[in-house]
C-alpha cells in the first residue's frame, strides 16, 4: 500500500515590524548668493509699489501703505511661486512653441511676479506711461530704497527667508537649490556634510561673505578681499580692491610716456635710467625750444656734447622733466659764455 507524500511549506523569515513610510526629509540647503541677490531685489520692488500706489495722493505717503502692501506683496508672490512649476508645466503641455517657453532666472521670474502685483496697485497716475519712465520715479523709488534701510523696515535677514522659499519654489532646474531627499535624519545629515550647496564662509580676511562651496570658485575670483600679487609685477602683495588704484597712482612699474616727448615706453621705475641712457637727445629736444631755428641740428647735437663736458652730466641726468633740464640748461649756457 503506497503512502501519499505531503508537501511542505517553506519557512518564510519574519520581516518584522512594517516600518510606518513618513514624509522624505528634504536637503535644506540653496545657492546663498542667488538667495541674497534675491533679497536684496524685494525692497526696490516694495519700494516701487509704495512709490505708484501714493503718487499723487496728498494724504498719502510710501511710508504710511509700506506695512500692508509688504505682506500683500509677499502673500502674492509666495502664492504665485508655489504653483508656478505646476502652471509651467500645464503650460508647456498646452503649447508646444518652443518660442513661448517660461523663463528660468528665479530674478525674472519674480520680478514679472512683482510687476503684476505692482500693476494691481498703481492709482491712475501710475498707469500714466510717462510717469513708469520718468527720472522722477526712479528718484522718488531710490528714496524710499534709503529710507526703509535706514530705518531697518525690512531687514536683510527677514528677506533672506523669504528670498530662500521663493528661490526654491521656482528653481524648474534645481541650478540653485539641493533637490535631494532622504528617508532619515542620519541619511540626510550625511548629504549635508558633502552637499555642494551647503554654505562656507568666505577664508579670505575682511570678507564676510557666506557662498555655496559650489560657488566658492567663482566668489574667491571676484573677491575683493583677495590677497594678489601686483598685476604689473612690482611683487607687492595688496586685496583686489585697492588693485586698480594701486596700479594707477603709486605702483613703480606702472606705464608712463617719456617726459621729454621720446615716443618709448617704460615702467616708471626705470626712469633714472632712461633719463640717463637718453639724455644727448633730451638735450637737443630742450636746445630746439631755447634756441628756436638759431641753431641746426648738427649745431644742436654739438652743444648737446658741450653742455655734457661740462661736468654736468650727473645733474642733467637727474632732470625728470622738460621743464627742469631747461632752467639747468640755460644756466649752464650763461656760465659758459661768462667763460
Amino acid at each position: 500500500m503506497e503512502t501519499q507524500g505531503t508537501t511542505e511549506t517553506p519557512v518564510v523569515a519574519d520581516p518584522g515590524p512594517v516600518r510606518d513610510e513618513g514624509p522624505l526629509l528634504q536637503c535644506p540647503y540653496c545657492d546663498s548668493e542667488a538667495m541674497h541677490k534675491l533679497a536684496q531685489f524685494l525692497l526696490p520692488g516694495l519700494a516701487a509699489v509704495c512709490v505708484d500706489g501714493t503718487t499723487g495722493d496728498l494724504f498719502k505717503k510710501p511710508s504710511v501703505v509700506a506695512v500692508d502692501l509688504r505682506k500683500e506683496m509677499v502673500d502674492y508672490v509666495t502664492q504665485r511661486s508655489e504653483t508656478f512649476i505646476a502652471d509651467a508645466l500645464i503650460e508647456s503641455e498646452a503649447n508646444q512653441n518652443p518660442d513661448n517657453e517660461m523663463p528660468e532666472d528665479p530674478y525674472e521670474i519674480i520680478s514679472i511676479f512683482m510687476d503684476d502685483f505692482s500693476s494691481t496697485k498703481r492709482n491712475i497716475i501710475g498707469h500714466v506711461s510717462g510717469w513708469l519712465l520718468s527720472d522722477s520715479r526712479e528718484d522718488k523709488i531710490d528714496d524710499f530704497v534709503q529710507e526703509m534701510e535706514m530705518t531697518r523696515f525690512w531687514p536683510l535677514e527677514r528677506r533672506e527667508a523669504i528670498a530662500e522659499v521663493l528661490l526654491k519654489n521656482v528653481d524648474i532646474k534645481t541650478k540653485f537649490h539641493c533637490p535631494e531627499k532622504y528617508e532619515n535624519e542620519e541619511r540626510l545629515a550625511d548629504h549635508k556634510a558633502q552637499c555642494s550647496f551647503r554654505p562656507v564662509t568666505c577664508p579670505n580676511d575682511g570678507c564676510r561673505a557666506t557662498v555655496s562651496v559650489r560657488c566658492m570658485k567663482d566668489h574667491d575670483a571676484a573677491c575683493p578681499f583677495k590677497i594678489l600679487l601686483c598685476e604689473q609685477n612690482c611683487e607687492k602683495r595688496l586685496l583686489r580692491r585697492d588693485m586698480d588704484r594701486h596700479c594707477v597712482t603709486v605702483c613703480p612699474m606702472r606705464p608712463m610716456k617719456c617726459p621729454f616727448g621720446c615716443d618709448s615706453s617704460f615702467p616708471e621705475r626705470n626712469l633714472e635710467d632712461h633719463c640717463s641712457e637718453f639724455l644727448q637727445s633730451h638735450l637737443v629736444k630742450v636746445l630746439k625750444g631755447i634756441h628756436k631755428k638759431e641753431l641746426g641740428e648738427e649745431e644742436l647735437k654739438q652743444r648737446a656734447l658741450l653742455l655734457e663736458k661740462a661736468g654736468e652730466q650727473g645733474k642733467l641726468a637727474k632732470a625728470r622733466d622738460t621743464r627742469s633740464l631747461t632752467n639747468l640748461v640755460k644756466d649752464l649756457e650763461a656760465k659758459m659764455k661768462d667763460k
